[in-house]
């Protein structure tokens, strides 16, 4: 158990908000957790109201836990680094790899990887989720940024719902958008008969707000190379927004609604090409890019292949 003692020098401010000003390495969410928890006295009494007033001269004391430890085994998997550095990597990830443990995939996932290549990783952003900070859906290749410190991962998610992290997918489609840019607009939420689909929902039956970018890069007869950028981070949201512009994503087995091509693909032609973020210790940009896999390629030559005959 890890004790921090402090005291407030600027009255008016918070608890949680004064304790996540003053303990940066520490994430606004877990402080909330350690006050919950009853971890945190002031003045020598425990205090479980996070909107408890601070005035000068108050004295806090912190009693951090250990951390939880992570009931997974690391696996050695081989990972493809486009970044590294002490607080965040960047996983450029294959197609087939799921994030992170969930029902079914109790192995084999990119946290079980990276557990095996950074020490660090356990214990930030849950027990089960350890550093992730956005996902890509198992048949989504492409970068993806991990957190190796609690300052990071908090810092990763606020540019991620802040949206200024941008991520830049490249995806292959069936037919032609009308116009060469635009915008899809619609909320996302769960299909409301098949419980492992996303469907456009309105808003008040559980939809989410979901707005998608996209940018003709190139025409292939009846199929189109698109450039998708994401303003939010829905689960399936490129590919239900496609689906339902009716250009769904190539290969996709859930949302081209029974459509085929004669290409052997291991999943939907969708890729997280470029990932753009702050880094959250030195400010400085960094830019992610991750080369298109071999199947993808391969799914490109065909066509241009295809629409020069």
């Amino acid at each position: 158990m890890q004790e921090i003692n402090l005291q407030v020098v600027n009255n008016g401010d918070r608890l949680d908000r004064w304790l996540s000003q003053n303990l940066p390495d520490l994430s606004r969410s877990r402080l909330q957790k350690l006050i919950e928890e009853g971890k945190i006295s002031l003045n020598d009494e425990i205090c479980t109201s996070k909107k408890t007033k601070l005035a000068t001269g108050d004295r806090l004391k912190i009693n951090i836990p250990p951390l939880q430890q992570l009931d997974l085994t690391p696996e050695a998997i081989p990972l493809d680094i486009l970044y590294e550095d002490d607080e965040l990597i960047i996983v450029n990830k294959p197609a087939g790899m799921v994030v992170h443990p969930a029902p079914g995939h109790s192995t084999g996932t990119l946290v079980h990887a990276l557990l095996a290549r950074c020490d660090r990783l356990a214990g930030i952003g849950g027990v089960e989720r350890p550093g992730i900070v956005h996902r890509l859906d198992k048949d989504t290749t492409g970068a993806i940024v991990v957190a190796k410190s609690d300052r990071a991962h908090q810092d990763l998610q606020r540019q991620i719902q802040a949206k200024t992290a941008r991520r830049e997918y490249w995806g292959i489609v069936y037919g032609v958008f009308a116009a060469v840019t635009g915008e899809i607009d619609f909320p996302v939420g769960r299909h409301p008969v098949d419980r492992k689909k996303m469907a456009v929902v309105p808003l008040n039956r559980g939809g989410r707000t979901a707005t998608t970018h996209w940018k003709i890069i190139e025409r292939f007869g009846n199929y189109t190379l698109m450039q998708f950028v994401l303003e939010t981070g829905r689960t399936h949201q490129i590919r239900v927004h496609c689906s339902h512009a009716g250009h769904p994503i190539v290969g996709d087995p859930l949302y081209s609604s029974g459509r085929s091509i004669k290409v052997n693909l291991s999943g939907q032609a969708l890729h997280a090409r470029k990932l753009s973020l702050t880094h959250p210790v030195s400010g400085k940009l960094i830019e992610a890019i991750a080369p298109l896999p071999a199947e993808f390629t391969k799914l490109l030559k065909v066509l241009r292949n295809r629409s020069k005959n």
